[in-house]
């Protein structure tokens, strides 16, 4: 079997109604984007930032990184990504959607992504998920923003959720930690090119319209989705406050 080749695409745009121009934002004097690239370019083939603003171009290619200019009416990520392929000549088996808002992505999850493809020659949707901290308590597990997942032996995705999933009957809630795991999704992922052309032209689904879940599309039209389980948490920039959360996080690390 070859070994696929990869390509890693961002898409990034400016507009954003919590956080206006965040792919510029700086953490340690260096721009998110730029932050993004530099920790993917690690462990793949190639990285390309798919964007609709100029100012994300200009800043990007002035840091000798590649840059693709896409429409502004994309609804979602994987949308631009799909238009970056087809404007690209590039003969990459695997694109690697990478979040342009975490600058602090590990290249062991892209190596892990990777791996998926490289074990599984069936594979054609792979992401990560990451074994919910206890720590963290009943607040962060209910918290619909944080997507919960659950998958096969076979390490294939049965559903997402933004509800707890699964749920533990005969037991208190209270008690759930103690009783059960559960997995938190970590978006980001990998596809084959010819299924990233498939599943931008799918109509949305019921599940995916009642729980705004992109991936439940692809589940309901009979893509599998395979998923490894990561060690590492993401640290995801939505607003102001998470960008100065990082820049405490990026100190605590150079005073390692």
């Amino acid at each position: 079997m070859n070994k696929p080749k990869f390509t890693a695409i961002i898409p990034a745009r400016y507009a954003s109604s919590r956080f206006p121009g965040k792919p510029l934002a700086k953490i340690g004097g260096v721009e998110m984007i730029v932050r993004v690239a530099r920790q993917v370019e690690k462990s793949v083939d190639s990285v390309i930032v798919a964007t609709d603003d100029e100012r994300i171009s200009q800043c990007v290619e002035s840091n000798g990184i590649k840059c693709v200019m896409t429409s502004p009416a994309h609804r979602s990520g994987t949308d631009r990504i799909a238009e970056a392929c087809r404007l690209l000549d590039s003969d990459s088996d695997v694109v690697i959607n990478v979040q342009g808002d975490e600058p602090f992505i590990r290249p062991e999850q892209i190596e892990q992504l990777k791996e998926c493809f490289i074990s599984r020659e069936d594979t054609q949707i792979a992401t990560l998920v990451r074994l919910f901290d206890k720590n963290k308590g009943f607040e962060a597990l209910f918290d619909p923003n944080i997507v919960k997942v659950v998958f096969s032996g076979k390490m294939k995705a049965l559903y997402f959720s933004r509800s707890i999933i699964p749920y533990v009957r005969g037991v208190e809630w209270q008690d759930w930690l103690s009783k059960s795991s559960f997995h938190t999704h970590i978006g980001i992922y990998a596809y084959r090119r010819e299924v990233l052309d498939r599943i931008t032209h799918l109509p949305p689904s019921p599940l995916e319209l009642a729980e705004s879940l992109e991936q439940l599309r692809w589940l309901q039209a009979g893509i599998p989705i395979d998923v490894a389980v990561s060690d590492y948490p993401t640290v995801g920039i939505d607003t102001p406050a998470d960008l100065e959360a990082a820049e405490r996080m990026l100190r605590e690390m150079n005073d390692i």
